[in-house]
């Protein structure tokens, strides 16, 4: 299995990716694990990523590409992998698939999880989160209100601003802007497979693995 999970933010691409790496016992490889993992680890590309974020300013792309690489490189995903986040930007995929050509990685598929933009709103304007442990909760659908405590360990919950109404329409035109030619980039190599993402959890993963069959 190596899959590219695609999608706008609030889709479950976190979560359908942990599902499906848990079930066939391949690695989920988010862009913040990679980051973190190489910094962890001390490499060069690594300690490069730290000076740069630890100076608040974004990692360039032939950082995060480099890291990219040698996450693809390494046996733990000699049996496949699951990308989160990766790629963003055209530039991102004509790298990766190069990537791709170099190590000889074949049969990869892209999994475009599709939700309409109201959907996205509605599902993290409604999202809450521990500040204590991180858990994240919906005050849609987890029994929990926005000023209400975490059921676990009841610290009050709080929203993030970057889950605000008008802070994800903002990050939803910017994926939009962004993303757009990166799936034209995939659907012209007939890998995307398309997902509807406003159903139920299991539902999706059913429904990727479903196409993953065919």
């Amino acid at each position: 299995m190596r899959l590219i999970l695609f999608g706008p933010p609030g889709v479950g691409k976190g979560t359908q990716a942990k599902l499906l790496s848990e079930e066939f016992g391949v690695p989920h490889i988010s862009t913040g694990d990679m980051l973190r993992a190489a910094i962890a680890e001390g490499t060069e590309l690594g300690r490069k990523a730290k000076g740069i974020m630890e100076a608040g300013q974004l990692v360039p792309d032939e950082v995060v590409i480099g890291i990219v690489r040698q996450v693809l490189s390494s046996p733990r995903v000699r049996a496949g992998f699951i990308l989160d986040g990766f790629p963003r930007t055209l530039a991102q995929a004509e790298a990766l698939v190069q990537i791709f050509d170099d190590l000889h990685i074949t049969g990869y598929r892209v999994v475009n999880i599709d939700v309409e933009d109201d959907v996205v709103v509605r599902r993290l304007s409604h999202r809450y989160v521990c500040p204590k442990d991180g858990r994240i909760f919906s005050t849609e659908t987890g029994g929990v209100s926005a000023r209400g405590r975490c059921p676990e360990c009841g610290t009050p919950l709080v929203q993030r601003d970057d889950d605000k109404e008008e802070t994800v329409r903002e990050r939803l035109a910017v994926y939009h802007s962004m993303t757009a030619p990166v799936l034209e980039f995939f659907e012209e190599r007939g890998v995307v497979l398309l997902v509807d993402g406003s159903n139920s959890i299991d539902v999706v993963k059913r429904e990727i693995k479903v196409l993953l069959q065919e």
